[in-house]
């Protein structure tokens, strides 16, 4: 085991032959019994996982029985676990959320913007159509919960309060899969208004470890994350979107591999074969270098069991040093791991 202290270097972005930025921050692949394989940067330090726990909210959905009474297709369990561009298909499934119980985008308590697909918001645009809460990244999350809620016979209006039961209920999940307590003093307030736990980043990694691995879980626990993370892996599109880092690995790698960005540079994965959990938190925020240094940690620790074919490891060369270009499609640099494994 490596271990650092404060943050390391993360990736490098070039200019030309020159280094033109770099970004440091903190990384660490844990096993599904709690041990630190490798580090980079102080990881016990507490960092707000933001998105990256959504499919650990969506475990009750799925674990409680709600998902099955509701008849919840896999496309939505995937959403539920969702960061989504707000495509079409995104606020399609959405809204088949909210109609298996009854509700409409009025139940939603997580906002409006527009879709951050660019084509998508012109195309909403060009309709003269406005964005609603279904377009929000988030909504496949919020849709979730409201599921929950309806089939508990619990009131979802204000399910985003902290001290609402649905609200209580999930993020008794959170505390069990991190090992780590979740109350007042480490809450802050998400994008979406959820609530959102700051958590040592060792502990969202180990976390990972056990939500991909099933290690250390009740049977049904285990089946539910197995369930999602199949769901995502049919789904991935659903996650993420055209473009996007996530759907394109999940794409590929189906249930070999979860990966799930957050906002603020933080990057989570899990390979359940290796029973590995990733956690990584860039200094600046910057998630291009989360997404280089996350390839190369999972290109190192996956080893042959993961990449089982040139096309695996082209996906990886190709995510771990990311051509840039400028408006006029001109190479300029790139961006790269800089990561000592």
């Amino acid at each position: 085991m490596t271990a650092h202290t404060g943050s390391g270097l993360l990736a490098e972005v070039t200019r030309g032959k020159q280094v033109e930025s770099r970004h440091l921050g903190r990384a660490v692949v844990v096993d599904a019994d709690g041990s630190v394989v490798w580090s980079c940067g102080d990881v016990d330090a507490a960092v707000f996982p933001r998105s990256t726990v959504k499919s650990l909210l969506a475990i009750e959905l799925v674990e409680s029985g709600a998902a099955d009474r509701l008849g919840l297709s896999d496309e939505a369990l995937a959403l539920a676990c969702a960061s989504h561009n707000g495509e079409e298909a995104h606020a399609r499934v959405a809204a088949s959320m909210l109609a298996a119980v009854g509700r409409d985008v009025a139940a939603l308590e997580c906002g409006t913007h527009w879709p951050t697909y660019e084509p998508a918001a012109r195309a909403l645009a060009a309709a003269h159509q406005s964005a609603c809460p279904l377009h929000n990244n988030c909504s496949g999350k919020h849709a979730g919960l409201i599921c929950l809620a309806c089939d508990q016979g619990v009131d979802p209006v204000g399910y985003i309060d902290p001290a609402h039961e649905i609200q209580r209920r999930v993020t008794d999940v959170l505390a069990s899969m991190t090992q780590t307590p979740h109350t007042d003093a480490n809450r802050g307030t998400d994008g979406c208004s959820m609530p959102t736990y700051a958590v040592p980043l060792k502990a969202l990694a180990h976390g990972f470890a056990r939500f991909g691995s099933g290690v250390g879980l009740s049977s049904e626990r285990a089946k539910a994350t197995q369930r999602l993370r199949e769901a995502v892996a049919a789904h991935p599109f659903m996650v993420a979107g055209t473009g996007r880092y996530d759907t394109t690995v999940m794409n590929n790698f189906e249930t070999r591999a979860f990966i799930k960005m957050g906002a603020e540079g933080v990057m989570i994965a899990a390979l359940p074969e290796q029973g590995l959990g990733f956690a990584i938190k860039t200094d600046d925020g910057a998630n291009r270098a989360a997404e280089v240094a996350m390839s190369a940690l999972l290109h190192h620790f996956g080893g042959e069991s993961l990449c089982r074919t040139a096309k695996d490891h082209a996906i990886f060369a190709e995510t771990k040093t990311q051509t840039l270009r400028n408006w006029q499609g001109v190479t300029v640099g790139e961006i790269r791991a800089a990561l000592t494994i």
